[in-house]
Formats: structure tokens, C-alpha cells, sequence
């Protein structure tokens, strides 16, 4: 028996799909273009924007005969034990691959933005979180742990990491980004990505590109960001995380900017994703994005057209089911009007990913490596690094007395709508906030601890009582009372407050739950009055989705701890902080204004954008960006730079400090390192961050850190478009935050001014030693 050439893997991928394309009909082209959602609900609200109005009729078993792209969410649909949810998907690919002429399985995706969002897995900390902790090599490891986990049911594609940059705290979306700035959220996001593809499994970037930017903080609005601002703001964490990620996917944003919404736009998924940056990976919609082109941006007047578009653009697969790239297209090239070779272009890039993933060979096989009944999605060694995320990630505000740690036999009263919620971890994109709503007969599935139970484990010496005080988001203020007789009684109040995750206004954080101001939602800031009028020292506990005003009780709390969504084992991080178990290490990915007004704001700010006399409107932050407190003391020492501090625009400059711990406690200090550009040809941002490095300190254990800075760092795009270093004075500044600088090295580029192109470099490289004596 002679195998075809598409099936040898001796041959080239490029070779085995242009021999298998050569054979494929146009259907069978067609088929490989679309997702279909097995499962999904056709009528109510759904988990995707405008789901029942976007759902397409099929019949499953005609469908396949022509093949499959991708089946999407067969385990993030609805509740499915995973042994059962693993079984069910090698029984679809077995019908799938034995309806079609060439055998070809279908790539099967997930959600998997704070873990593998299905039933019975582990619901890990929230992006925001992951920013919080400055520690990329954890985020790493944690999405290498969900790769796996994804692995071991079948999965082959995740829909994370997010990359958007935070210009809006007010965006509903803000939980799922990494921060507010490009910096972080690229190399944080990277080092997921590395995570994710490390398993075998497609990494997917989202959203390309501008999506965070969106006007007035709506979700889907449309985004007025300015071309340098897209440029050197959001564009660079998807060019970090292609290249030092890998990423093999990029998600097509909703959004359009400045009239061209993303999924039709082919200068951003063609020119310069493609052509500039060398992507040879998929692009994917975001869910209904190419039907949106007809309904919700009107540059399409049919499904044909809006095929067209996306597939002109470069979109390669429509998601999450077949809408546009079925029966439209198909009409639309016989007819002429859309050339066949856009589809053989598409196709060529599905199967050249499936190739790579194993699913031409003659061997592949439906059923995952190992024992889909012995599958743990949520095993002890993912409940451990959820904790360690959790721990690393929760940020001490603020502590002016020293308040914190809790006296241990102290009398506590816990009030507050989120002390007792086990959903008071989770983000929107887990899985019992996403899915679970819609099944309130189902358990959660996992186990997750509120504050209130692992402060009770946490201190069982303490008298601890409880008092909700008031809904998260309603207008009851009739659970004042008690919360104030609670509180009167106790030594110390802790008041853990913040948001619920949900979908399209069904949350107060969460997608398509974006906010009017910056204000603690529902009635919680009158009843954090009513504690702090008590005269009781009020420890602030916010587990949130964005940064929330806190300048209303600026000097009259405790102390302030700040936890983003921080996953199942968030509970026992969070309390382990308040006991003193844990030292705090957490450094805000996000400023924390001091009035719920005067947003949008982020740190990103040229002169114009920071206070001055020409307003009466002060937007400097309550807490800046990188902010964090300790229970420990650090001591930065001998720093050191050079070897010159004139150096080439395209030369290097190192910078060295030595951090020791000075305190009786084991803890980590962040070291950040920013740029500051005295004079450029365009207005630039006053501060940005260029490199960081985590130091983790034993009591009176030094380390020294040197950041080699390179001239590329300090690029921005000039006025004709172009990314230049420009000759000229800089300054590199040494921060605990970026207001509070420890040191600051002056340096000059001189030369002749350099444009880059995507060669440059876009990390600082940080080299850490031990430091004897």
C-alpha cells in the first residue's frame, strides 16, 4: 500500500499540504476554515456577545462529510466530568475523521485564561493577578501546568494569553489584562505563552489589536487611539510574546480604530503581522467577530461580503462556529466574487498547524496520552502553585501603624458582601463564573476557601465573627446594623469588600460589565463609612477586577490589602497575609486613583497628562503604579553603572544595585528599572518601565541585580512612523514604584539617530548574584 505524500511525515509540512490541497474540493477547503460549537445554547443570553443572534443551523452529520477546522469548547460549554468530556471528544474526532474523504481530525480549542476553564480544574489567579507578582518564571510554570492539563483531555489550542494594555481601569476586561503597562504585560505574557506552547498547545494572542483602548470604557466601542500611541503602547506585548513566546495564534480584536475594525484591517493582520513581524501561525476571529463586520460595524452588507473582508484581512478561521465561512462563501467564489485562492490560502495555513500538531500523520490517534479516568484537573501540585500565585500576588496598600499582622488571639469581625463568597476569587472566564450560572443545580467543582473560613484556619485562637453588611452591587443598606454592632464589639475589623465576575452586566467586573467611575460598586463605600465612624481600626480587604478610588478614607484605615480575583487558593493567600504567615510581595500592575473621577488615567502620562496649574483636576494616583508594601525593610546599596555614560544610540549601559534584607522576615523587593526622556521629537511618557527584576530575601540575605539596558529600550515611533533611538540625553531610574526613584544614572546617546526595524531588542536583559558579607 502506497501513502499518499500528505500523510508521509519524512516529507516536509509545506510539501504534505500542498499535495493534500491539490486534492481537496472546494468544500473540503472551505470545512477547514470554520468552528463548530457542539452544544451551545441558541437562545438566552449565552457566554458569547449576541450568541443566540449569531448561531448558524447545521446538520452535524452532512457537515463533517467535508471535514472540520476546529471544535470549539467541548469541555467549556456546559458542566462535563473530564474523564466523560475526554471520552465524547475522541468519539466526535473518531466520527469526524470517519465521515471524511482524508481522515483529518478536527483541532479542538478552550478558554483557558486563569486555567483550564472547564469543571473540576484549577481556577488560578486572574492575569491581573499574574502582573502583580513580577514573577514571570511562576506564570510560566503555571501555564505549563494548564498546558498539560489541556493536553491530557485532547485539547489542542488555548484562547489566552490576553495582551491588551489597560488605558481604562472603567473597562469591564481589566481582570483579564496583565497591567497598564506594555512592558510588564509582554513579558509576562511571554513567559505564558512559553508556558502554554511548552505542553504542545497553541498558544492564542488576544486581542489584536486595540481592544483595551475602546472609547469611554465600553466593551466593543469603537477605539481613537492615535498611531504612535498603537504603536508604542499596544502593539509592542504581541511582538514580545511572538518572539520570545512563540506563540503560534493571534485572535482578530472586535474593535475598530479609527473607522477599520480589526478583522477586516489587512495592514494589521497582514502587513505588519505577517509582513513586518513574520508570523506564519493562524489567525482566528474572536467569537462571531467576521458576522460582526455586517451587524455591529455595517462595512459588510452580507455574510459573503463580511467573508470576503476577513479573509481579504487574513483572518484564517471563523469562530466559534460557521456563520460567514460556510454556505456564503462557498456561493460567493463559485460566483466569482470572492477569488478561490484566498480560501487555498487559509487552508494552507490550518493545515500546516495541524500538520505540526500531528493530526495528518497516518498514526494520530483521538485518544489523549494516558488514562483520561485517572485525568485530575485540579491535583495537588496545581492547588499548590495556585496558592504560591495567589501569595506572591496580593499587594499591601498600606499599613501606617503597623496594624498588620493580626494579633493572634485578637477579637476579629469580618463584614463585608465578599468575605463569605467562594465566587469572590474568581474572575469572569472562570469556569464557575462563566458557565455555572447558567447550572445552578451543578456544584462548583472545586474547592474554594473564602476569607472568612481560612482567617477562622488561619487564627483559631482569634474570636471571629461575621456580618455581610450589604449585596456587592444592590441598594439594601438594611445589613448596616449588624455589620456596625459586629464591628463595635471586635478589636479589629477586617472589611473585605470588592467586585463579582460576570458576563454582560450580569457582574460588576467582567466582559461587558465595564463601570461609570471608579467608585466601590453598589452601596459598600457608605458601609466602609459606617465601619471606619465605629472607631475601630478597619482593615481593607478589596478582592477585585480593576483598581477602585480609595482617597475618600486616605488616613483613617488600619491598613489597606489589595487582591485581584485571586483564584481558589486566593482565600488562604489572602489570610495568610493578614496572619503574617505570608510577607506581602505583591506591587500594583495598575495605579489606584485617589478620587473615583478623573479617569481615564494610567501612569503612561507626558507633561500635559500629569498635574499642573492648568486644572483644577488632579489625576496623581493614591497608589502608583509598582507600588507595594512589606513586613520586612530592604536596603539598596552600591550602585554602580557604566562602564561610560556616553554611549552610541545603539550602544548598551549596565546598572547594578545591591538589595539587602534588613528586616527579621523572609520577603521579596521588587527592583524597577525606568526610562525618563528629557527631550524627544514627540511628547513621550514621563516615566515608563524598561526592565524589573523579582528578589526574593532571606533575613539579611543580599543579592545585587544588574540591568543591562540596551539604546533600542528608548525608542518610541516618531512623526512619520517610523520607530527611531534618537541622540540625547536620558535618565534610568532605579524605583521601588515608579514615584518613588532611589537612584537615578544619567546617561547620553550620541550618534547619528537609528530607525529600527523588528530586530530590535525589546527585553532588558537582568543578571542576578549573591552577595557574601
Amino acid at each position: 500500500m502506497t501513502t499518499a505524500p500528505w500523510r508521509d511525515p519524512a516529507l516536509p509540512a509545506t510539501a504534505r499540504v500542498d499535495d493534500l490541497l491539490a486534492r481537496m474540493t472546494l468544500e473540503e477547503k472551505a470545512a477547514q476554515l470554520y468552528g463548530v460549537w457542539v452544544g451551545a445554547e441558541t437562545d438566552g443570553d449565552g457566554v458569547a456577545p449576541l450568541q443566540s443572534e449569531m448561531s448558524a443551523d447545521y446538520d452535524w452529520d452532512e457537515l463533517i462529510t467535508h471535514g472540520l477546522g476546529q471544535l470549539t469548547r467541548p469541555f467549556g460549554t456546559a458542566p462535563v466530568d473530564p474523564a466523560v468530556g475526554a471520552r465524547a471528544l475522541a468519539n466526535a474526532q473518531r466520527r469526524i475523521t470517519a465521515a471524511g474523504r482524508f481522515g483529518i481530525p478536527a483541532l479542538a480549542h478552550e478558554e483557558c485564561l486563569a486555567g483550564f476553564t472547564t469543571w473540576r480544574a484549577t481556577a488560578y489567579p486572574v492575569p491581573l493577578a499574574w502582573g502583580a507578582t513580577f514573577d514571570p518564571g511562576l506564570v510560566e510554570e503555571m501555564a505549563g501546568r494548564i498546558g498539560r492539563d489541556l493536553r491530557s483531555v485532547g485539547v489542542h489550542q488555548g484562547l489566552a494569553p490576553v495582551l491588551d494594555v489597560v488605558r481604562d481601569p472603567r473597562w469591564g476586561r481589566v481582570e483579564e489584562t496583565i497591567g497598564e503597562d506594555p512592558y510588564l504585560v509582554g513579558t509576562v505574557g511571554a513567559a505564558y505563552v512559553r508556558g502554554l506552547e511548552s505542553a504542545g498547545i497553541v498558544a492564542t494572542l488576544k486581542h489584536f489589536a486595540g481592544y483595551a483602548s475602546s472609547a469611554g470604557a465600553r466593551n466593543l466601542a469603537p477605539v481613537r487611539a492615535g498611531v504612535r500611541e498603537f504603536a508604542d503602547v499596544t502593539l509592542p506585548p504581541f511582538e514580545l510574546a511572538l518572539r520570545e513566546g512563540g506563540a503560534r495564534s493571534v485572535m482578530a480584536a472586535y474593535t475598530e480604530t479609527d473607522g477599520v475594525p480589526a478583522s477586516a484591517d489587512p495592514v494589521l493582520l497582514s502587513g505588519l503581522l505577517r509582513g513586518e513581524w513574520g508570523f506564519e501561525g493562524t489567525v482566528v476571529a474572536d467569537y462571531f467577530g467576521i458576522g460582526f463586520l455586517e451587524s455591529l460595524h455595517r462595512v459588510a452588507g452580507s455574510p459573503a461580503e463580511a467573508a470576503h473582508l476577513a479573509l481579504t484581512a487574513g483572518i484564517d478561521v471563523e469562530l466559534p462556529t460557521l456563520k460567514c465561512y460556510g454556505r456564503p462563501l462557498l456561493d460567493a467564489v463559485r460566483a466569482g466574487r470572492v477569488p478561490e485562492d484566498l480560501v487555498d490560502r487559509a487552508a494552507r495555513r490550518v493545515l500546516l498547524q495541524k500538520c505540526e500538531l500531528g493530526l495528518l500523520d497516518e498514526d494520530w490517534t483521538p485518544e489523549p496520552p494516558g488514562d483520561p479516568a485517572a485525568v485530575d484537573l485540579d491535583s495537588p501540585g496545581n492547588r499548590a502553585l495556585a496558592r504560591r500565585l495567589a501569595e506572591e500576588s496580593v499587594v499591601l496598600l498600606d499599613n501606617p501603624d503597623g496594624l498588620l499582622p493580626l494579633a493572634p488571639d485578637t477579637r476579629i469581625a469580618v463584614v463585608g458582601p465578599r468575605a463569605a463568597d467562594a465566587l469572590a476569587m474568581l474572575g469572569c472566564y472562570s469556569f464557575p463564573s462563566h458557565v455555572l450560572p447558567r447550572h445552578p443545580e451543578v456544584a462548583t467543582g472545586i474547592d474554594i476557601p473564602t476569607v472568612l473560613d481560612a482567617l477562622r484556619a488561619e487564627l483559631p485562637d482569634a474570636k471571629v465573627t461575621f456580618a455581610e453588611g450589604c449585596d456587592t452591587s444592590g441598594p439594601d443598606t438594611s445589613g448596616f446594623t449588624e455589620a456596625v454592632a459586629r464591628c463595635a464589639e471586635a478589636d479589629v475589623c477586617v472589611a473585605v469588600l470588592g467586585d463579582r465576575a460576570g458576563l454582560f452586566g450580569r457582574g460588576t467586573s467582567g466582559e461587558g460589565c465595564d463601570a461609570s467611575d471608579l467608585a466601590l460598586p453598589g452601596v459598600q463605600c457608605e458601609l466602609l463609612d459606617a465601619l471606619v465612624a465605629t472607631g475601630v481600626p478597619v482593615v481593607l480587604v478589596l478582592l477585585t477586577g480593576r483598581p477602585y478610588a480609595l482617597g475618600r478614607w486616605h488616613g483613617r484605615l488600619g491598613a489597606v490589602v489589595q487582591a485581584f480575583f485571586p483564584g481558589e487558593e486566593g482565600g488562604p493567600a489572602v489570610a495568610g497575609v493578614l496572619s503574617g504567615r505570608v510577607t506581602p510581595s505583591g506591587r500594583l500592575p495598575v495605579s489606584v486613583p485617589r478620587l473615583p473621577g478623573g479617569q481615564p488615567w494610567t501612569y503612561l502620562q507626558p507633561p500635559l497628562g500629569l498635574a499642573g496649574e492648568v486644572s483644577n483636576l488632579d489625576p496623581t494616583p493614591l497608589y502608583p503604579f509598582g507600588h507595594g508594601r512589606s513586613y520586612t525593610t530592604f536596603a539598596w546599596e552600591d550602585v554602580t553603572g557604566g562602564p561610560a555614560e556616553v554611549l552610541g544610540t545603539d550602544g548598551s549601559y549596565d546598572l547594578s544595585v545591591t538589595v539587602r534584607n534588613t528586616g527579621d522576615r523572609a520577603g521579596a523587593e521588587v527592583v524597577q528599572l525606568y526610562l525618563h526622556d528629557p527631550v524627544a521629537s514627540v511628547t513621550r511618557p514621563d516615566v515608563r518601565l524598561v526592565g524589573y527584576q523579582r528578589l526574593d530575601l532571606a533575613p539579611g540575605q543580599a543579592r545585587r541585580v544588574t540591568f543591562r539596558f540596551h539604546a533600542d529600550l528608548s525608542a518610541f515611533t516618531d512623526r512619520s512612523g517610523r520607530r527611531v533611538v534618537e541622540p540625547g540625553a536620558l535618565e534610568l531610574r532605579l524605583a521601588a514604584s515608579s514615584a518613588d526613584v532611589r537612584h537615578t544614572a544619567h546617561l547620553t546617546l550620541a550618534g547619528p539617530e537609528r530607525v529600527l526595524g523588528p530586530d530590535r531588542e525589546l527585553r532588558c536583559g537582568t543578571e542576578v548574584a549573591e552577595v557574601t558579607g
